[in-house]
């Protein structure tokens, strides 16, 4: 089996927990997510299965979320589970106020990565060396935050929170993203709840709960719930190999135009592409030149 399942991951979950999960429902031995989700956290989570895993860095890494905010106390871990670090009024906070800062995190921006994340440092993982009491300097990281959103407002009458969308690049830290926030509007504050609510094209909305996946392996549908991996990959151009150069492209060889069925017009240089023969997907390669001549180096061999 090899493809893709969209996944709604629950809360209480790890990832690798899921990834274990699906391992134990499907047999399959080879099976790899495109981007941690806190096991506080719910919603997409994409799991690779056998030979797909190979196109994992392919894919696209932007994500969309639907995050809460709580004002007026920032935690040791950026989210409630923490030990709360300072409390401050949250009175003169406004909508308009929130909006204003908005600018200040969106395009490319730096962030700490949190000591409960999966970054390393000198070999050990963050989330480890906190479980120890322990705690390291981080070097900054550069992350993209295309659009910010404000959805609700919820302040007031014993409530101190604000429910946002975010779109933005693989490795953004939204409980980061919130304290950042709260240390903006001078009052602190810490990520109260997360939803993944898409990932590269993939929404929750054609996401598949571990319930519904439960059910479908019973009745012998699961492979309705896999994406193939050259409609993963669709958004690459096609490239047609004759069959009699299948062998070699398989092998890793580079593609010249004797071997080429058909291709599409005005490839430019180093633009990826599916190379595919009547048997299915070969190979993702790169377009090239050489003395004026289009070839195609494989990049990852997806074949047998």
């Amino acid at each position: 089996m090899d493809g893709l399942i969209n996944i709604l991951k629950p809360p209480g979950m790890t990832s690798h927990d899921v990834v274990y999960f699906l391992r134990r429902l499907t047999g399959v031995k080879k099976v790899g997510h495109t981007g941690t989700l806190d096991p506080a956290a719910a919603g997409v989570l994409l799991l690779c299965l056998g030979r797909a895993t190979r196109v994992i860095e392919f894919l696209s890494g932007r994500k969309e979320y639907r995050a809460e905010i709580a004002f007026g106390a920032k935690t040791s871990t950026g989210d409630s589970f923490g030990e709360i670090v300072y409390t401050r009024s949250t009175g003169e906070l406004t909508p308009d106020g929130f909006k204003r800062v908005i600018p200040y995190f969106t395009g490319e921006i730096e962030q700490i990565p949190p000591m409960t994340s999966a970054v390393r440092h000198k070999g050990v993982k963050l989330y480890e060396l906190a479980r120890r009491g322990l705690e390291v300097e981080r070097e900054p990281r550069r992350v993209t935050i295309y659009s910010i959103k404000l959805v609700k407002w919820d302040l007031g009458a014993g409530k101190n929170t604000a429910i946002f969308d975010v779109s933005c690049s693989a490795g953004t830290y939204i409980r980061t993203l919130c304290t950042d926030i709260g240390d903006r509007l001078g009052c602190g504050a810490h990520m109260s709840f997360l939803l993944r609510t898409g990932a590269g094209s993939f929404t929750i909305d054609n996401s598949y709960t571990l319930e519904e996946l439960i059910d479908m392996s019973h009745a012998g549908d699961i492979h309705k719930a896999v994406i193939n991996m050259d409609e993963l990959l669709a958004g690459m151009p096609a490239v047609m190999v004759r069959d009699s150069a299948a062998a070699a492209v398989k092998s890793g060889a580079k593609l010249y135009a004797p071997g080429v069925e058909s291709a599409p017009g005005e490839l430019a240089p180093g633009q990826m592409v599916r190379l595919k023969s009547s048997a299915g997907l070969l190979a993702v390669a790169a377009a090239d030149y050489t003395e004026g001549r289009l070839i195609f180096k494989p990049v990852k061999v997806l074949g047998e």
